[in-house]
């Protein structure tokens, strides 16, 4: 049977209504496909920045730790030093008490005569030589002429040799030094230095640890003693 106009244009009406709704349906699958895909895109690129900024912002921490960790060693090392600093000018003031009461000791004139004949005696049997020249201070030239005699019979009771010995006159141990000899043979090749300046330096060395514990006590970071 023939359809009329009408029921044509109804059927096509309703066939346009059905594809613009699977249209439309269609559309708002995509948009939803489409939504998904966004969020999971931005969750994603959200998430990344996230530990991005987490990771700088932990090296950051990190070098603030170190940076504090420096500067706290620096002033450890700064205020150790001058500890240090200040331990070291103690003992040099005290070594520097040592040399006055040298210069003082030098002021009595018998006591240094005992401590020179004991200087010379003892440079004399370091060199075991029998011409020895004696070097001193231009001020010290007649104490250093009365102890030769008794000098020169004490060294042959001990050694059983004679030895000669003779005064330097023209070149004198600078004035200023506490006193103490120097003693040369061979031309000059072997010299020995007896003047209480180097005494006192030697003496030092081997005392300035128990100087330290002394003032100090004992240091108990150092393992070793020599």
């Amino acid at each position: 049977m023939a359809l009329s106009d009408g029921d044509v244009q109804k059927q096509i009406k309703h066939m346009m209504a059905f594809i613009e709704q699977e249209a439309n349906e269609k559309a708002e699958e995509i948009d939803a496909k489409a939504e998904e895909e966004f969020n999971l895109e931005k969750g994603t690129l959200v998430q990344n920045q996230r530990l991005k900024i987490m990771e700088y912002y932990e090296r950051k921490e990190k070098q603030v730790e170190l940076q504090k960790k420096i500067q706290s060693s620096n002033m450890l090392n700064q205020a150790r030093l001058k500890v240090l600093k200040k331990r070291e000018d103690h003992v040099r003031s005290v070594l520097d008490e040592a040399r006055r009461r040298l210069v003082k000791s030098v002021a009595n004139v018998s006591l240094y005569k005992e401590i020179m004949e004991k200087l010379i005696l003892q440079a004399l049997y370091q060199l075991l030589e029998t011409d020895v020249t004696v070097r001193a201070r231009e001020a010290d030239q007649e104490l250093i002429n009365d102890i030769f005699p008794s000098i020169l019979v004490k060294y042959k009771e001990t050694t059983g040799k004679n030895i000669t010995l003779r005064l330097d006159t023209e070149n004198f141990l600078p004035a200023e030094t506490c006193g103490g000899v120097e003693l040369t043979s061979s031309g000059g090749r072997i010299k020995i230095s007896n003047t209480l300046e180097s005494r006192l330096d030697l003496i030092a060395q081997q005392l300035v640890p128990q100087i330290r514990n002394a003032l100090f006590g004992k240091n108990e970071n150092r393992k070793f003693l020599d």
